[in-house]
């Protein structure tokens, strides 16, 4: 799960994993004493309740006495409206703590994955994560809930019966005890073979989930390459797969229930047999012998919850190891303890002899220098592969170099805190990634606090403020997941917005018009250049247009700097910059400005895995 780049967690053993499971209740121990007080209460009564039974009829019925039946009765009925009280409180508050066991881990989770570096994302599948943080969590809550619950009142329970049987006639509660290393032994057995099993199941309920999140997401190239049929079966095959192992876990536990059954319905049988020998011959009252097989039957239940609960607890604990798994990862980025929050006030960006590779591949940077003043235009140029978008990934501390150093206003990005260094710089990615709320709350995304006239002259300065204007609810408008209402011109405006109500020191921009229209695309670019004017600009260059402006050029190719200046510098000097320039660049008729081909359009940061071919 982890990628390459980042710190797996060690392996656990099950009894490790168990305990960490519930060590989350310590969060939460007067709601878990209130329960397990309940329960030991419950299994008293579940103990006194035969041994009354055994007084009724062996002192009131046997003896035709009615008053001694009467103060039976009367005692047994408050026996059981006392045992519906603690049973109340027993699952109500049993039941709060396992919730409040599943908040706990899921904030965490949700923190922990929010909090990975890229280099996680790069190799994580999202339909894998929802089902760690979904159906991973709900196991683990019904373990510390219901589940080990009914372990410990079971054993509890078996205990303090054959406690008492043995108190009340001793061959004939061990003939019962007996019986108890056979129920052990199977569990232990059971629970050895569902264990790797359980886990088989949840990485197969992932690849599911998986294969769901991924054909929603791409439904619409599903459908323009008529790929239904060949997606479905895809599907078919992930599900045929999650199909066989819950069989064959389904048929374990159906041969386990009915074997735990057996044993414990065998001592049921030889107290019948034994117990009723001994009454024959005056050896053993009737009441006895009642309260015997009573005491009998309350052993067979804890056995049949064992047999529920051992197999939950299992898959507990495989759910478990996948949820811990994300908790332990130790993040490629981190932040430093002696981190300290930095103000962007120049925006002077020095690239020192900087060199990255992506885990175990080749580099792709290769001691990289160069330096960005004040309130420059620096413009990447090069072929694709050649690592333009990692420059600009390396920026924000998306990644951090494998050497080498990044300096800003003459601070270590490594000695600022994270938030205080992605908060002062803008980014428009070449794919824009929007959330299903408002447009409203899309452009004030990286300043909840921005007032409504703050985010108007963000929009307006994107060009985006007219259209927004003209939708059924102006900027209350929700846009659907991803931005599924808008097109593609309208979503990379609201994406400019973002940026700029942000009012970043340094501006990154990724291709920032690869979606729109000519004459958006020079409004756009227009307000772009207001913009710009004050920050430090990073931009991957894919027209003439940005290139002439830029202030300094740096060209790439093969994660190295071949050439660096300005335009015409460049174009005397540089081989490779005029290939670029006369195949890509170089104004043709009709063309305008001209810009890079399609084929050559670099992946967006927004897209980790593609990241990669960078």
């Amino acid at each position: 799960m982890p990628s390459p780049t980042d710190s797996p967690p060690p392996k656990a053993s099950q009894a490790q994993i168990l305990l960490r499971c519930f060590s989350y209740l310590r969060r939460h121990w007067k709601l878990t004493a209130g329960a397990y007080l309940m329960m030991l209460l419950i299994d008293t009564i579940a103990t006194v309740n035969p041994q009354l039974i055994r007084w009724t009829i062996d002192n009131g019925i046997s003896q035709f006495n009615p008053t001694m039946l009467s103060l039976a009765v009367g005692a047994l009925l408050v026996l059981v409206i006392l045992k519906g009280f603690f049973t109340y409180f027993e699952g109500l508050w049993t039941e709060i703590t396992s919730q409040s066991v599943a908040y706990d881990i899921r904030n965490e989770l949700q923190r922990k994955i929010t909090q990975l570096s890229f280099s996680f994302h790069d190799q994580a599948e999202a339909g894998d994560l929802l089902s760690r943080t979904i159906q991973d969590v709900e196991r683990v809550r019904f373990l510390t809930g219901r589940a080990m619950f009914r372990v410990i009142e079971g054993m509890f329970l078996m205990v303090i019966t054959a406690g008492a049987m043995i108190w009340m006639n001793p061959k004939l509660g061990l003939l019962v005890i007996i019986s108890m290393p056979l129920l052990i032994f199977q569990s232990i057995r059971f629970g050895r073979v569902f264990r790797p099993l359980s886990a088989q199941i949840q990485k197969q309920l992932a690849a599911v989930t998986t294969r769901v999140e991924q054909n929603l997401r791409g439904a619409q190239v599903v459908k323009t390459f008529a790929q239904e049929d060949a997606e479905i079966e895809r599907f078919d095959l992930e599900n045929k797969r999650l199909f066989d192992l819950s069989a064959r876990s389904v048929r374990l536990q159906s041969l386990n229930m009915p074997l735990l059954n057996m044993i414990a319905n065998l001592s049921s049988v030889a107290i019948l047999w034994y117990g009723g020998a001994l009454v024959i011959n005056h050896q053993l009252t009737l009441g006895e012998l009642v309260a015997f097989t009573t005491y009998v039957a309350q052993i067979v239940a804890p056995v049949r919850s064992l047999g529920m609960a051992l197999p939950a607890i299992t898959m507990a604990a495989a759910s478990g190891e996948r949820v811990f798994q994300i908790l332990d990862t130790v993040p490629e980025v981190k932040e430093n303890p002696d981190a300290r929050e930095i103000a962007i006030t120049k925006g002077h960006v020095v690239f020192d002899h900087v060199s990255f590779s992506y885990g175990r591949h080749s580099n792709v940077l290769k001691d990289l220098t160069f330096e960005a003043l004040p309130n420059q235009v620096i413009a990447l140029l090069g072929p694709t592969g050649s690592g333009k978008t990692t420059v600009i990934n390396l920026i924000p501390r998306f990644y951090d170099p494998s050497s080498g150093q990044i300096l800003i206003d003459g601070v270590d990005i490594h000695q600022a805190t994270i938030n205080s260094l992605r908060s002062q710089i803008g980014i428009v990615l070449q794919e824009t990634t929007l959330f299903a709320t408002s447009v409203r709350e899309n452009i004030a995304f990286g300043k909840p606090g921005a007032t409504q006239a703050d985010i108007e002259a963000a929009a307006k300065a994107a060009q985006a403020h007219d259209f927004i204007m003209q939708m059924p609810e102006g900027y209350a408008t929700e846009v659907g997941e991803r931005g599924i209402t808008l097109s593609g011109g309208q979503k990379q405006r609201v994406a400019i917005a973002r940026a700029l109500l942000t009012d970043p020191r340094i501006l990154i921009l990724d291709d920032a018009t690869s979606s729109v229209d000519t004459e958006t695309e020079h409004l756009i670019q227009l307000a772009l250049e207001r913009v710009m004017h004050g920050r430090t600009t990073f931009v991957i260059a894919h027209r003439l247009s940005t290139v002439q402006q830029a202030d300094l050029i740096v060209l790439l190719d093969k994660g190295r700097m071949v050439a660096m200046g300005k335009h015409d510098e460049l174009l005397n000097t540089s081989p490779l910059y005029q290939s670029i320039y006369h195949q890509q660049l170089k104004p043709k008729s009709g063309k305008g400005t001209g810009s890079l081909e399609k084929a050559e359009a670099m992946p967006s940061a927004a897209d980790p895995k593609s990241i990669q071919k960078e």
